[in-house]
């Protein structure tokens, strides 16, 4: 018993156990930092942004940490670490052959952060995938479609981004009436609500706007609404601007045609 109580408590046991509680508390500590850093409020770089760069940047702390840890590790147990140290420039050639992969995703997903392609919380098309970038890491970039599908791609495989959140969107209403309908009425009719609507709705970047008329249907007048909003909320706008027509064309008694199935029977 003395004897494992002995090799328990000799230095090379508990000099790795104590280095690797220190470089623990050391990345708990620096990643704290980070994110107090990163949590600050500022306009010059985007929330998003913030995040992105957070993320990276404890990711290189953490692999920092965990080098050093090994390397501190490895002195304990006489092995000597100036060697492996001064025969990294030959290793770093042969693991350059052997994770050249490895290396353009690095890269890559530093390019990505830096130039500002994309950031966690945007909507992206990547190689044809449309979702919501929910990781932007050193090897890979989750997006989460829609439906929820989630996408996990190389960074060194991304050949085409598409980035929604680069600028405002448009929210676009197309509106059917009648051909029986007074133009100058229904106009009239959606001007008043586009004024009311104004201070109502959220994230609009624009006034909304009665363009006039797009188009004439087969069967229907089409009138157009458009107004500038954030990136990502044209959608949730279209829907309620829908909500809305619909509610002050039956108000005013503005028929919206639909299509009619005539069935003629034989005597």
């Amino acid at each position: 018993m003395q004897k494992y109580l002995e090799l328990f408590l000799s230095p090379k046991v508990i000099a790795p156990i104590i280095t690797i509680i220190v470089m623990f508390i050391f990345y708990k500590i620096l990643k704290s930092i980070i994110k107090k850093i990163f949590n600050f409020k500022t306009k010059k770089i985007k929330q998003n942004k913030q995040i992105t760069l957070m993320n990276f940047f404890i990711t290189v702390v953490r692999t920092i940490c965990l080098v050093i840890t090994i390397t501190i590790i490895l002195g304990i147990y006489g092995v000597e670490t100036s060697a492996i140290i001064a025969s990294l420039g030959a290793v770093t050639v042969v693991l350059g052959l052997a994770f050249q992969d490895l290396l353009k995703d690095f890269i890559a997903g530093i390019a990505f952060i830096f130039e500002d392609s994309y950031n966690v919380g945007d909507w992206v098309t990547i190689n044809g995938f449309k979702g919501e970038v929910v990781s932007l890491g050193m090897k890979t970039t989750r997006i989460k479609a829609y439906e929820g599908q989630i996408l996990i791609i190389n960074n060194g495989s991304i050949t085409e981004v598409i980035n929604h959140n680069a600028a405002n969107s448009l929210a676009i209403v197309d509106v059917n009436v009648s051909y029986e309908s007074d133009i100058e009425k229904v106009e009239k009719v959606l001007a008043n609500l586009c004024q009311k609507l104004q201070n109502k709705l959220e994230h609009l970047k624009g006034d909304i706007e009665v363009l006039g008329i797009e188009k004439l249907d087969e069967s229907a007048i089409v009138f157009r609404i458009t107004v500038e909003v954030e990136a990502g909320n044209q959608f949730a706008i279209q829907r309620e601007i829908r909500k809305q027509v619909k509610l002050e064309l039956d108000k005013n008694a503005i028929e919206i045609p639909y299509n009619q199935l005539v069935i003629h029977e034989r005597v």
